[in-house]
């Protein structure tokens, strides 16, 4: 199982690129296609009929760090990918084709879900104790068996500089996980 994951994120992370006209960012990854069941729209592709877009899977990107699970913690990063969409960061496509999928960090399914979900997310808040917080969420994930490689995803307009560097500095440092910070 562990193999697994690790193709994954050998996957994604040959899929990253370095939009020209941004200097000075990090890697963007490219959202690989959801692993699903054989559907009838699977099977056109397979034959050579070319899919719509509107049947294509959705791309499920798992986040913690919310506030809650709740349906409106999700809207708020269906929102960041709105924005980033808007800001031509391309390989966030369609943002209604992503399906942000909240999971509290208590969860007993961790281990299993990073092993299963190529995709994950962090939520970084912008009030004063985000730090403290996305740093014991990373804490846990890395007890847990969570995943090793997360983006952090936040309110638009965070600077890059100090909270987002700081967290993915210590991320890596302090749990051997990768944190991708894209503001």
């Amino acid at each position: 199982m562990a193999g697994d994951q690790a193709a994954g994120l050998r996957a994604w992370a040959a899929s990253l690129e370095r939009p020209a006209a941004e200097a000075g960012s990090d890697l963007v990854p490219e959202p690989a296609p959801a692993v699903t069941s054989v559907t009838a729209a699977s099977r056109r592709e397979a034959a050579g009929v070319e899919t719509s877009p509107a049947e294509a899977p959705p791309t499920t990107l798992v986040v913690v760090g919310l506030p809650s699970t709740a349906p409106e913690q999700a809207e708020r990063v269906t929102a960041l990918l709105d924005h980033w969409a808007e800001r031509g960061r391309r390989w966030v496509g369609d943002p209604r084709r992503w399906k942000v999928v909240p999971v509290a960090i208590s969860s007993p399914h961790l281990a299993v879900l990073a092993q299963e979900q190529p995709r994950w997310a962090l939520w970084v808040g912008a009030d004063g104790e985000a730090f403290r917080r996305a740093l014991g969420v990373l804490g846990r994930l890395a007890e847990g068996g969570g995943p090793r490689r997360l983006i952090a995803v936040h309110p638009p307009g965070m600077p890059r500089r100090g909270l987002l560097d700081n967290l993915r500095q210590a991320a890596g440092q302090y749990f051997g996980i990768d944190l991708l910070v894209l503001a």
